[in-house]
């Protein structure tokens, strides 16, 4: 097994390109021709933090066409938003495209069944994009956020927007699994994650942001993962990615920090407040059907959100 290696930068915004070109070449994504970028696009428009930057994408992008026939960026349906809207109102889909990438709504794509035949968990399948799947690598661009169901959000997290029913919130009951699963499926050759200004507090898209002047990148992203909790001061083993790590049999001394050493970086970062709404809803998630039940309409959703803003005088999260 390869060594599972994570850089940590400090960066001003003309250290980006530099930042990029090093990362792609340690990847050694030569000769692949068709690669498949997942950004994290989890709000309609840009929210530094919250979306991943059209700028450093349009780097990256321009990086990869050197090389790459073709470069695709991908997103899926948001459950209250259209994902083409995304890709205009964020910015993503002109940076793109001027790189010589093309965008795609994974929610329009051909789906692939992916049957898991030795399971022994109620997740028997999953239906995902078959442009992601035909990639010859897969980059990944997480950001460094909390999340208010989940501790944390990052590049595993990020991946769960290449399932492409704008309904993949009917997967939290598995979702712990469903996250590792989509890690061995899509194998990213390449995580980067843009830790500049990271999430605090109940994100993923309504924390607070934290300027933290940082970059990640790795050959793996789940020990992205782990690195960027360590820089947080959250426990990954208290989280979905412990199950990864046990699932694949990563071990935290299987990691090679390059760069700053993580001691020097490190910055609390305040955890979710789970208070009254955020405990019914994490109860919801342990149940199928009582998830299906809350999520069948946009119009029940809406009405939760209400009650929840009545409660603690913000939006809640439910993307």
């Amino acid at each position: 097994m390869p060594q599972r290696k994570v850089k940590i930068y400090r960066v001003q915004d003309d250290d980006v390109s530099q930042i990029l070109k090093e990362a792609v070449k340690e990847a050694d994504l030569r000769g692949k021709k068709r690669i498949f970028i997942k950004p994290n696009l989890s709000h309609y428009e840009y929210l530094t933090g919250v979306v991943t930057s059209p700028e450093l994408t349009y780097e990256l992008v321009g990086l990869l066409r050197d090389t790459a026939e073709e470069v695709i960026v991908g997103e899926s349906e948001g459950y209250n938003y259209s994902c083409r809207l995304a890709f205009k109102q964020t910015g993503m889909e002109d940076a793109v495209e001027r790189a010589g990438g093309t965008v795609i709504n994974l929610s329009e794509d051909k789906v692939v069944e992916v049957k898991f035949p030795k399971s022994t968990s109620p997740l028997k399948r999953l239906f995902l994009p078959k442009t992601a799947l035909d990639a010859d690598a897969v980059v990944d661009l997480p950001l460094m956020k909390t999340h208010e169901f989940m501790m944390y959000s990052g590049a595993l997290k990020n991946l769960f927007g290449c399932v492409p029913s704008n309904r993949r919130i009917y997967l939290h009951p598995y979702l712990t699994e469903v996250l590792c699963r989509l890690y061995c499926i899509f194998k990213p050759a390449l995580t980067i994650m843009d830790a500049r200004v990271g999430i605090e507090g109940n994100g993923p898209t309504k924390g607070i942001p934290v300027p933290m002047g940082l970059m990640l990148t790795g050959n793996d992203a789940l020990a992205t993962d782990i690195v960027a909790t360590q820089v947080m001061k959250l426990n990954w083993k208290n989280t979905y990615l412990n199950y990864a790590a046990r699932q694949t049999g990563l071990k935290e001394t299987d990691l090679k920090v390059e760069g700053l050493p993580v001691a020097e970086v490190a910055h609390r970062f305040m955890p979710p407040r789970i208070d009254l709404p955020v405990k019914a809803q994490m109860a919801i998630y342990k149940h199928e059907y009582l998830t299906k039940l809350l999520f069948c309409s946009l119009g029940v959703v809406r009405l939760f959100q209400k009650v929840t803003v009545a409660y603690r005088g913000e939006p809640v999260e439910v993307a």
